[in-house]
């Protein structure tokens, strides 16, 4: 990842499973200036079991008439489907990106599709088979941890890590995941491949829940890159993610609120999306070096604000100057009024006459 904030639209399931829809959501996601489109590839029965429930958001927004298996098969698209969305995006000048939820859909998107970067969801961060298989990939790999405790980000972690770097000969298990992330060659690894998301997985999720702190935390203990996964109505969060240090942000698109599916009331639509990459465009130019300096922009300012010693009162020659005839004032381009101190009691080399700097 460059230094650029990357800006993750996540059309995910908003199509509906229409591809027309999907087509849609990608031309709205690259016209916002967004860097990535992103979808969600999954097989229902790969999923979940028929008689898991659903989530007590999707239930309020698609009923309880049928179960989350039924619910996630009508949001399913073809194999077909993506390879013609990936170009549809390539055609649209932005990146294409999904999410697997199953080692078959992974080994579709690395090897059929060809992507070199992999999303995986909240969901996955106790999936170590399919952590263990994404890194084996040889992928890079964001990985949103909402959900999660540290420890349970550092067991995700440490798969990751184990499946960068163990030999395909090498037996997985517990114990030698948490040595390749003790490891050096572990670490190093996870940090060249993974940015890991800070996420809270409600939808809507609530301010007061965001946490952001937490990326700091995983920075600070994985070393490696952070983002922000925000599922916050609006955008404020986001923007206050990105300039606290996000290098992604992903946000959920859809082409309305008000259409049916669990996750478009919780998305941003296309025009407000637009303000969330402009402020972040805007965040990314103000964040700056940390370097503290005048900038080129505060040259002329600094001249005019700034004050300089000046004679309160005509001044002869050969008169001392005091509190009485010395004081400051702009223009700031004489002898600087932090040298005030110094001047006291000095003797004037010229005549000053009333309000004109003091130049000796």
């Amino acid at each position: 990842m460059s230094h650029k904030i990357c800006v993750i639209a996540e059309a995910g399931v908003n199509h509906n499973g229409d591809f027309e829809m999907a087509r849609r959501l990608i031309g709205a996601a690259a016209a916002t200036g967004a860097d990535i489109v992103k979808f969600q590839t999954f097989r229902s029965e790969a999923l979940a079991t028929s008689g898991a429930s659903k989530a007590a958001y999707q239930v309020k927004q698609t009923g309880s008439n049928e179960t989350q298996q039924q619910m996630l098969r009508r949001l399913e698209l073809s194999h077909d489907a993506f390879r013609a969305l990936a170009q549809i995006a390539a055609d649209e000048g932005i990146a294409f990106l999904s999410t697997p939820f199953d080692p078959e859909s992974l080994a579709f998107l690395v090897n059929d599709l060809g992507l070199d970067r992999i999303k995986l969801g909240s969901g996955e961060i106790t999936n170590a088979p399919l952590l263990l298989a994404a890194a084996r990939s040889g992928c890079d790999i964001i990985l949103s941890t909402g959900m999660s405790t540290l420890a349970e980000v550092a067991d995700a972690v440490g798969v990751l890590g184990f499946g960068y770097v163990a030999a395909d000969t090498e037996a997985p298990s517990y114990a030698a995941f948490a040595d390749a992330l003790r490891s050096q060659a572990g670490r190093d690894a996870v940090q060249r491949h993974v940015i890991l998301l800070h996420c809270t997985s409600q939808y809507p999720a609530p301010p007061h829940d965001a946490n952001l702190r937490a990326m700091d935390t995983l920075r600070d203990t994985f070393g490696t890159a952070v983002g922000f996964s925000d599922h916050t109505a609006g955008i404020a969060v986001s923007l206050a993610a990105a300039a606290r240090g996000a290098v992604v942000i992903e946000k959920h698109l859809t082409l309305d609120n008000n259409l049916p599916g669990p996750d478009h009331a919780a998305s941003l639509e296309p025009g407000e999306f637009s303000s969330l990459v402009s402020g972040i465009r805007e965040i990314e130019q103000a964040i700056g070096t940390g370097v503290k300096d005048v900038q080129p922009s505060e040259v002329d300012t600094r001249g005019v604000a700034r004050k300089s010693l000046v004679a309160l009162a005509a001044i002869k020659k050969g008169e001392v100057f005091a509190d009485s005839n010395l004081g400051m004032l702009r223009p700031g381009t004489g002898i600087s009024a932090m040298h005030y101190w110094d001047w006291l009691g000095r003797t004037a080399q010229r005549d000053y006459q009333l309000g004109e700097m003091i130049v000796e």
